[in-house]
Parts: C-alpha cells; structure tokens; sequence
C-alpha cells in the first residue's frame, strides 16, 4: 500500500542549524548545500518560523534560484510561541509566506505539540485554519511534530485524524530512552497509519561522537562509513517514512550524508545487528536509571526539576557535552515551571515513592556539582 511522501528520498535538509559567519547565517555557503543536496536527487526541505533567519536563508538559497516544482517546503508555526491571541498565531503562516516567497508549502507543521503545548492550537483552533490554507491550495498536506509521550500522541491522532503525518524524534539512542520512548511514538503512529518524518536522527550531532565504546562497534564492522550515517541509516530503515532530517550545518556533513543515503538501501539483517550491538554498548554505560514517572514530582514540596535535571544528566554521562546537557536542563527544568537541583531541600520524600529506588537526593547533588557549577 502507498503512502504520502513515498516517492521523496529518504534524506531531508533540516534547515535549523545552518552554517554561520560572524554570528549570521552564512548564506553563500548554503547556497553552495542546497545545489549539492538537488543535484544528489534530493528534494525536501525543513524549515520553521521560529529558526532564526532559517526562512529567509532558504528564501535566498533555494526558493529564488530554483523552479517552485524542483523541491518540497516544510515550515512550521509555533502557537505556544509569545501568542495572546488567534491572530498572532495565524500571523506566523504569513510571516512564513513572506519570508520564504514559497508561494505555498508542500508541508506544513503545528510544531512541537506535547504537554502545555497542545493547548494553544486548541485554543487558537489552528486546526480549522490549516485546513482552510490547503482548500486554498497554499498548504499541500497538514501534520504535526511532537515530543511527549505515546499516550498523548494517541490522544491527539484519534482527535485529529485529518492530520496526514507525524513528526518524530527518533534514533538508536532514544529508542527505548524511557524520557523520549520512541519506539513507542513511532508505533502510534503507524498504528493510525501516519507516515513519519524523523527528526534529529543523529540527536543533536551527539551520535555523531558517541561513547568510544559505541563508536568502535560501529567502526569494527566498517571502518569506512562514518558514525553519523549508522545512525540515519537506522532511522530511514523504518517503514512508512517519509524522510529523515538532518541539521547539517557544514558542507562536510552534507557530503558525508549524500555519500552515504545517495543509494539508499535498506539495512542487512548483518547491520541491524551492529546497531542492536551499538545499542547494548550504550545501555551498559552508568546513567541514572530514571525512567520519568514523575512520581516524585508529586511529593516534591520545592518543585524541583528532577526527572529533566536526571535526563540532563545522563546526557552529560552518555555524550561529554556539557552546553548541549545545560541547555536540556534549561528547557526541561526551567522552560517546564520547575526549581533546579541546587535548590532541592535533602526532605527525601521523593525517594520515598521512586519505583527505580534511586538515591534522588545523592543525585540532585551531582547535577548540581557537575552541571550546574
């Protein structure tokens, strides 16, 4: 059985980390990705209103120097985003209009739908209004992208099951991480019979340096192919996919991913299993063993972050990257209401009801020190 976005390949151009000179997006050098990427046979491209100069970038890049029909467009609003009122919200697919002269998107995105999030296109009814911009042929297809839990994403898909895809982070290290689940996700999804695009199938770039032990799993089974492409090979595997984006930031990224996906075939049952081997390799690394009950957040008399602050923390553990784990903690602790770990009172009546029996308090204590120092 077909599917939208059958025919796109499977590499996609996520246009939110573009490369930059002096502080701004260094136009002339996306220029020279965008033709590389098209003349590779590739087409789609990811864009947002709330990448900074990402619109106007791929505006210059690609939409000025090439027939509107050559490519896909994908942009997306952001309602949650500083939105009092409905028209704001729709004051965004404008801006998005005008910014990229696409004339039209091929895709277009609620963004980041999850937790307090989805309330803001219910409220706005950004629902209605995108499929009003596909009647008037200025939107081709209406989906969304999502970071929560599966349960939630099933919730919206019976909601909305006018939406036409789904847009998932997924890799080999989030799998079965029990702060992304997305296995789980992705399974939703197919159960509703949504295609998905992938995002950050290299998590961030992270998986492009994992743990020495991982890389030399994959290193050992062929030292020509870098660790980066494991990890989007493992994502454009999947059935029902429309692409798989990657953030390329450099022209070096975007020859080793062409190189890589330009004859894309499916992973051997042989490489599935060096992933499998990969991912045993990660999951015997020393993490906390949070799984984001969030139990403890119900007793927590100071309203800590703790499950975001462990989730941080374990990407510190898994990756060395401490301004990528700070700005996690960032977002999943302070961007969430909560109190961070160097405020916790030692009271103990998180561990009391943790079903991990995790030393909650030793723990806060390490963030504090190693993260947050």
């Amino acid at each position: 059985m077909s599917y939208l976005g059958e025919n796109i390949k499977k590499l996609g151009f996520g246009l939110m980390r573009l490369p930059k000179k002096d502080d701004v997006i260094d136009i002339e050098q996306v220029k020279i990705m965008v033709d590389k990427f098209l003349a590779a046979g590739f087409t789609y491209f990811d864009t947002a209103w709330a990448y900074p100069g990402s619109e106007d970038a791929i505006r210059q890049a690609l939409v000025e120097r090439y027939p509107r029909e050559k490519f896909q467009l994908a942009t997306k609003n952001a309602a949650w985003i500083n939105c009092q009122a409905r028209e704001e919200a729709i004051n965004q697919f404008e801006t998005s209009l005008k910014q990229t002269g696409a004339g039209y998107f091929d895709f277009y995105l609620l963004h980041n739908l999850g937790e307090s999030r989805t309330q803001f296109f219910d409220k706005f009814d950004m629902w209605s209004f995108v499929q009003e911009k596909k009647q008037q042929g200025l939107i081709k297809h209406v989906g969304f992208s999502f970071h929560s839990t599966p349960e939630e994403l099933e919730e919206i898909l019976q909601n909305h099951p006018e939406m036409e895809f789904v847009q998932l982070q997924i890799n080999y290290a989030d799998w079965e991480n029990p702060a992304v689940q997305s296995r789980k996700c992705y399974e939703v999804a197919r159960k509703y019979n949504k295609p998905v695009i992938i995002m950050e199938p290299v998590k961030g770039g992270m998986l492009a340096t994992p743990p020495q032990t991982v890389a030399d799993v994959f290193k050992k089974a062929d030292p020509h192919k870098s660790v980066a492409s494991w990890a989007i090979h493992f994502a454009a595997d999947l059935d029902g996919i429309i692409t798989v984006l990657s953030g390329m930031s450099n022209i070096e990224q975007m020859d080793d991913n062409l190189a890589n996906m330009k004859d894309f075939t499916h992973l051997t049952a042989q490489e599935r299993d060096v992933v499998k081997q990969a991912q045993a390799e990660l999951a015997k690394i020393d993490i906390i063993p949070c799984t984001t009950c969030n139990y403890c957040a119900k007793v927590c008399p100071n309203n800590i972050g703790i499950s975001g602050s462990f989730t941080a923390m374990n990407m510190l553990t898994l990756y060395k990257d401490k301004a990528a784990a700070r700005h996690q903690e960032g977002w999943l602790v302070k961007g969430h209401g909560k109190k961070r770990a160097d405020e916790c009172i030692k009271c103990g009546k998180c561990e009391q009801v943790c079903p991990q029996h995790i030393a909650i308090r030793a723990n806060l204590e390490k963030v504090a020190k190693e993260l947050l120092s």
